[in-house]
């Protein structure tokens, strides 16, 4: 059974009809090329060319994917009792794979970075502290009822908390968004030949 939703926004972004998308993939199913789909049945699709042929294929297989992969990121997140009803809405608005994998890596199992040994540490109060930016009380003062035999200064438990702090940052999936649209607005690729090229 097609996805109905899936099959009108392919419509709508492509242009094509949904009898058309749905006998394109009628006929990839069945095992045919999209050169033969395009060049031989043309009668079926409509007279759809090579490159939408293409087009609706790349489209529905991207759509397939990322459906599977929310359905995915829901159920792990849900079996670590984390879910709540903000966090599926969005995952369920996401448009691209990119947008549930940045709602999903705040749940998803860390390797060991330095934020979690900070954490293990005990600085994550002193990182929280850190992020409401207090107009009262010294930096040096509140690092300072962390020092242990492990965090032997102030400046120490604030690098680890700062560790914390970066991660927390980096994880924010809004922050993530407007990183990458940033980079897409103002972006600078430069590079230039190897020595030995």
């Amino acid at each position: 059974m097609l996805d109905k939703n899936l099959l009108e926004e392919i419509s709508k972004t492509l242009g094509v009809k949904i009898k058309q998308i749905e006998a394109v993939l009628e006929l990839l199913e069945e095992g045919n090329t999209i050169p033969f789909i395009a060049r031989y049945r043309k009668e079926v699709t409509g007279g759809l060319d090579e490159e939408q042929i293409n087009e609706i294929h790349k489209e529905w297989s991207y759509g397939v994917n990322l459906q599977k992969r929310k359905e995915d990121v829901i159920r792990l997140i849900e079996e670590k009792e984390m879910m709540t009803p903000e966090l599926l809405e969005a995952i369920n608005k996401a448009t691209k794979l990119v947008e549930v994998e940045d709602l999903y890596r705040p749940y998803k199992e860390k390797k060991k970075t330095k934020a979690t040994e900070a954490i293990a540490l005990g600085l994550e109060p002193l990182a929280k502290w850190m992020m409401t930016f207090p107009k009262e009380g010294s930096l040096e003062e509140e690092a300072s009822k962390y020092i242990t035999d492990k965090v032997l200064t102030w400046e120490e438990a604030v690098m680890h908390a700062k560790f914390i702090i970066a991660e927390n940052v980096s994880d924010n999936a809004d922050y993530r968004k407007a990183l990458r649209k940033e980079m897409e607005l103002g972006g600078i690729l430069t590079s230039k030949a190897r020595k030995d090229a």
